[in-house]
């Protein structure tokens, strides 16, 4: 039966000055008409390259220089211009990992749906405006009719990611590839959009390509998997056969890194391409760390009564505005050495909370005490003797970087914003930051744009540790990683808080991920919080309805291998 799309030996290069860099080598991929297949590997593998290919948008000077992409047996990759403008987006569409990159920040939602509504189907403005609304509505934005006239800045990510969902959906494409499309999506939204991938491959007979590095996704969702390897496919199957009994060595690490949500580990497994657990020393790890170690139990930070409103409808008259209450009424402390956890679905308030602890969002009621002190009252931010020690690793790492400057430079900038590091000593913390997190000193001579979402994750992880902070705040800091990858990140994390009793605020979607990281978990929704207990009495006893609703839709990874797991085991 010939495939939908068959991608065969296809090689993409990008020419540097120095040298050819081949991003992807040979590689071979099928799909077939009502069909998912899954896309995995570590970030850099090539898995977006892929995407990019097929859809025509590799970023030039990259270019496919070996190989044929066929849609129903016609070779498209030496389409021109012209005819791959037809194609894409009607017949091939694509969601994309960066929502932010993805929407025009200049038009409300709904005049981006009709106008790529309109240039794809033919349909009038009245009925390219109602299909627009039905998909705003079928991929579970809450309160339709208001958020389709608003701009992308006043979503949430998670809310932004279901727009993009939109818009690859909006033409009815034959083929779609979906470019880590639950990324930014919490386990309750990201289940509708799962469910709402499958209706159209069995319903239209679509086929879809998922790039994610999220194992549970794959499992639950894909019919058929690729393990890709340095640009290399390195193993294909059934999703069954590939994640329940791993051939390849890679596949074997990826697998064994996943957190699993009722096997509680010390450490996460990190294993090479030989199939060796590698070595992990938390003595050199925190060896140039010295951070306060005292005052473990007691309180570091103070919730007390935290409240935030934006505007949603502007007026002249005070009476006649409208105020949208993303947070109302949140209570709750954080002792010192303690990794207290937020989940909740997109828009539950979270990241808001986050923020004006911070002291980037302004506080409409409550307060924040640090140490004691009051940080919020009277003041738009922290003050500055405790921004020091108040740092946040951002969700979007696409948008929190700097694209004018280097690594090096962005990494030092908060140690020599603060007077901490200057001269030799402050380049060297920069290398010994840029190791820790997996990138290299090398990495510092290059830009932001040179690097994978994974990979600048980690560039933003290594400025948030620049001052050595005591209170680090964590919002979804693992989101954009494979599982390779967060497994290092979360170990260092891990190390950071045992040895050197760091303090940490951990916002994340990823429950199994939750579970391995906090001490204590409280839960959003609808801006406030409904359920706060010790992590384990919450995962095995949950209260609220809310609270059970969400954990009932954890993936239980019963399927995968379980090779690797028991050297990492508390």
């Amino acid at each position: 039966m010939t495939a939908l799309l068959d991608i065969d030996n296809l090689t993409v290069a990008f020419p540097t000055r120095r040298r050819m860099v081949l991003a992807v080598k040979g590689a071979h991929l099928a799909v077939q008409a009502g069909q998912i297949h899954g896309l995995v590997g570590e970030s850099g593998a090539g898995k977006s390259t892929v995407g990019a290919a097929v859809m025509g948008l590799l970023d030039r000077p990259g270019h496919i220089t070996g190989g044929t992409i066929r849609f129903r047996g016609k070779d498209i990759s030496g389409l021109d211009t012209k005819a791959m403008g037809a194609l894409r987006g009607r017949k091939i569409s694509m969601i994309f990992q960066d929502p932010l990159t993805a929407l025009n920040p200049l038009f409300t939602i709904k005049q981006q749906l009709v106008e790529t509504i309109q240039a794809h189907l033919n349909l009038s403005e009245a009925r390219a405006g109602a299909r627009a609304l039905a998909l705003i509505d079928r991929v579970g934005i809450p309160n339709p009719k208001v958020r389709i006239n608003q701009y992308p800045h006043q979503f949430s990510g998670g809310m932004r990611q279901r727009v993009v969902i939109a818009l690859a959906l909006c033409s009815e494409p034959d083929v779609i590839i979906a470019d880590e499309p639950t990324t930014a999506l919490d386990v309750s939204t990201q289940a509708q959009i799962l469910k709402l991938i499958t209706e159209l491959v069995r319903e239209r007979q679509v086929g879809v390509i998922l790039i994610t590095h999220d194992m549970g996704v794959i499992a639950d969702t894909t019919d058929v998997v690729t393990v890709m390897h340095q640009g290399q496919v390195v193993e294909t199957g059934a999703t069954a056969m590939v994640l329940g009994q791993p051939d390849h060595p890679y596949t074997k690490s990826l697998i064994a890194a996943v957190p699993r949500p009722t096997v509680k580990l010390r450490h996460f497994p990190l294993i090479d391409d030989g199939g060796q657990v590698a070595g992990f020393n938390p003595e050199d790890l925190v060896r140039n760390w010295p951070l306060p170690a005292d005052g473990r139990g007691q309180p570091l930070l103070q919730v007390k009564g935290l409240t935030k409103r934006f505007l949603q409808k502007g007026a002249i008259l005070p009476s006649r505005r409208e105020y949208f209450t993303a947070v109302e009424q949140v209570q709750f402390d954080i002792h010192r050495g303690e990794v207290f956890g937020l989940m909740g679905e997109s828009g539950s308030g979270k990241s808001t909370i986050a923020r004006m602890i911070a002291g980037l969002y302004a506080v409409d009621g409550g307060s924040v005490q640090f140490e004691g002190q009051d940080v919020t009252s009277g003041r738009t931010g922290v003050p500055e003797g405790f921004r020091k020690h108040i740092q946040m690793i951002f969700q979007d790492p696409y948008s929190s970087l700097n694209p004018r400057m280097r690594v090096d430079a962005i990494v030092a900038e908060p140690a020599r914003h603060h007077g901490l590091l200057a001269g030799q000593a402050l380049w060297d913390r920069v290398a010994e930051l840029l190791d820790l997190v997996g990138l290299g000193a090398d990495a510092g001579l290059k830009y932001p744009h040179e690097f994978s979402g994974g990979q600048r994750q980690r560039i933003a992880i290594a400025r948030a540790l620049a001052t050595q902070p005591r209170f680090l705040i964590c919002d979804e800091p693992t989101s954009a990683l494979d599982v390779s990858i967060q497994a290092q990140i979360l170990n260092i994390l891990k190390d950071l808080q045992e040895h050197l009793n760091l303090t940490m605020l951990f916002i994340s979607h990823d429950l199994p991920v939750v579970r391995q990281m906090c001490n204590r978990v409280g839960v959003m929704k609808n801006g406030r919080l409904v359920e706060m207990a010790e992590t384990e009495q919450l995962f095995a006893s949950p209260q609220h309805p809310y609270t059970r609703d969400l954990l009932a839709l954890m993936p239980r990874l019963d399927g995968l291998s379980n090779e690797g797991l028991s050297i990492a085991c508390a």
